[in-house]
């Protein structure tokens, strides 16, 4: 059904707050040029106005942590039907570009739109951004396709969700309204298919396949929220910083096994989950003398994992493992065509994801 989204003032009677969407879409571009994780905290802008080889124009595209574009097309004054057509015809330009491609798009884009702020390369503004120590090795193995609207008609609606459910493109669309109360204005923001939802679309390599039964972890290390060493000596796998982040989680049952990637450092281990996810504040463990006590209590290199946890959709979410194998970070596993995947967990059915477990495998030494 079409998005049906109302905010209402509750502070003294109740009374519903005018939505507008007058000139919105004009202004949506720049808005989310200027703060891109309004739509997604996991992306990176890289390109505004992109003109590709047909002479057509993008209006927004972005990367991803793990390496992979997104294509961000806003609605405007086209027809619906239109702007899911200009998406797909975005995509098969998308899926040509190459690393030195998506560099010169991005020093276009910096040259045009960022010449007051530092002159960075692609690598350094994308290890910058993502706290990263470089990128992955290949780029644009995937690809993303996002609408933006302040709603779509039922017919085309129906079209994203075919497409995203039964023909595994990865296509979506995401919805912004504005609403006025008095002099003042508020942005709200809904997803058609939560991301998080989605495990991985648009690949080149992706031919419906079967999932393996393997789980995919990406852990964000970040020594202020989060420290693969501490993972590995407390038995977790963890996210946090929102719901984006930490839904996923959800999918790991006792039993799961899964294989852990640092982005931008590789494969790290793996395990199996033997309990479910919960916050950081109810995660225990054993202290030096034996006894159990919450985790963030003892004094942690991720001095920050408890900073959020009053706070149920921002908190850290820790999942217990019991390691098979692990790895220190500077000795990840890295090769060229292994599976990555922005989403903290993820049930690939892609060929690739089947290549990477069985490599890995072999390079742990494990069944």
């Amino acid at each position: 059904m079409p998005l049906e989204l109302g905010v209402w003032r509750i502070d003294r009677d109740l009374q519903q707050v005018e939505f507008s969407s007058l000139n919105l879409e004009s202004r949506l571009e720049g808005i989310l040029d200027k703060d891109i994780t309004i739509a997604s905290p996991n992306w990176m802008v890289i390109g505004r106005q992109v003109r590709t080889t047909f002479e057509k124009i993008v209006d927004l595209l972005a990367i991803d942590q793990t390496g992979n574009l997104v294509v961000i097309e806003l609605k405007r004054d086209k027809t619906y039907r239109d702007i899911v057509a200009q998406v797909l015809d975005y995509g098969s330009w998308v899926r040509t570009l190459h690393s030195e491609d998506i560099a010169k798009i991005f020093s276009d884009y910096r040259s045009r739109y960022r010449q007051k702020e530092e002159d960075l390369s692609l690598d350094q503004a994308f290890c910058r951004r993502f706290k990263l120590k470089e990128m992955p090795d290949e780029l644009n193995q995937s690809h993303e396709l996002v609408i933006v609207c302040s709603t779509l008609d039922p017919s085309t609606e129906r079209i994203v969700t075919y497409l995203t459910e039964h023909h595994r493109v990865g296509i979506n669309a995401i919805f912004f309204r504005v609403f006025r109360d008095g002099d003042r204005e508020y942005l709200s923001r809904a997803w058609l298919v939560q991301p998080s939802a989605q495990d991985t679309l648009a690949s080149d390599d992706d031919s419906k396949g079967q999932w393996n039964g393997e789980y995919y972890v990406s852990f964000g290390h970040n020594n202020d929220h989060r420290d693969w060493g501490e993972a590995i000596k407390y038995g977790f796998v963890s996210g946090g910083g929102g719901t984006w982040y930490t839904d996923t989680l959800k999918m790991l049952e006792p039993g799961s096994r899964i294989w852990v990637n640092v982005p931008g450092w590789g494969y790290v281990g793996v395990g199996r989950v033997t309990e479910t996810a919960v916050p950081v504040d109810e995660f225990m463990v054993a202290d030096k003398s034996g006894q159990k006590v919450p985790l963030e209590s003892l004094p942690l290199k991720a001095r920050n994992m408890g900073k959020a946890a009053d706070n149920k959709e921002e908190a850290e979410y820790l999942v217990r493992v019991q390691w098979i194998k692990t790895v220190p970070l500077e000795q990840a596993i890295k090769e060229k065509g292994f599976f990555g995947n922005q989403n903290t967990v993820a049930r690939p059915t892609t060929p690739k994801w089947n290549h990477t477990v069985e490599r890995l495998k072999k390079r742990f030494g494990i069944s």
